[in-house]
């Protein structure tokens, strides 16, 4: 009786074998958190033995942070595309909060809340985390700033309100997570609270990106 012939996998080169560890990473944060990003988790995810994991990435904290960075980038990427079809502060600003409030990013939100945690006893992570909060509040600040040159926010503390902004999103977002609160109307809450800061009547931020408030 022959024995079966075995068929080896492909080979792959250094960089494909990380591009792949890389990529089950991130689909292990999005699909169940990151942490589930653990060495054999990575390692059944990728098709290859922990040994490889290994071998291809610095340590798990690295690789926790890195992917991190991976899944929130993207996000922020995203956001920087959507404003960029928005005319106007003022409706840039009511188009973040809708869209960053509107329930369809609980698995960006689970690897940003496990980020936190984790990040206590994970430096790398923590600086990770510290740097994509910054470049949130950037792009936060920035379109502030642009309504206060353009006369339809009034602030002098742009930094302060975007900073607010990102401590109220990321607590209802949060919230969402287990189904607290009035989860229906967390956009329009957040748009009367921010209307307040920039000096805007009520309502202002309520109107859908193509129609102007006067």
């Amino acid at each position: 009786m022959s024995t079966p012939t075995r068929v080896r996998a492909a080979r792959k080169s250094p960089a494909e074998r990380a591009d792949d560890i890389a990529r089950a990473a991130r689909d292990l944060a999005l699909e169940q958190g990151l942490s589930a990003v653990t060495l054999r988790a990575v390692a059944a995810a990728a098709g290859v033995a922990p040994a490889l994991v290994a071998h291809y990435v610095p340590s798990m904290e690295a690789l926790i942070a890195r992917t991190f960075s991976t899944v929130v980038s993207a996000e922020i990427t995203e956001f920087e595309a959507m404003l960029a079809t928005v005319d106007g502060p003022r409706a840039q600003l009511g188009e973040l909060i809708r869209t960053v409030l509107d329930g369809t990013r609980d698995d960006v939100t689970v690897v940003w809340v496990e980020a936190w945690a984790l990040g206590r006893r994970n430096e790398t992570l923590a600086h990770a985390v510290r740097a994509e909060m910054d470049a949130w509040q950037a792009i936060l600040q920035e379109v502030v700033e642009a309504g206060v040159r353009s006369g339809d926010f009034e602030t002098t503390d742009a930094a302060g309100v975007a900073w607010q902004l990102l401590g109220m999103v990321d607590g209802l977002n949060a919230q969402a997570l287990v189904r607290w609160g009035d989860t229906a109307h967390r956009s329009s809450l957040t748009q009367h609270a921010v209307e307040g800061m920039l000096g805007l009547p009520r309502g202002a931020l309520d109107a859908p990106a193509s129609t102007s408030v006067d």
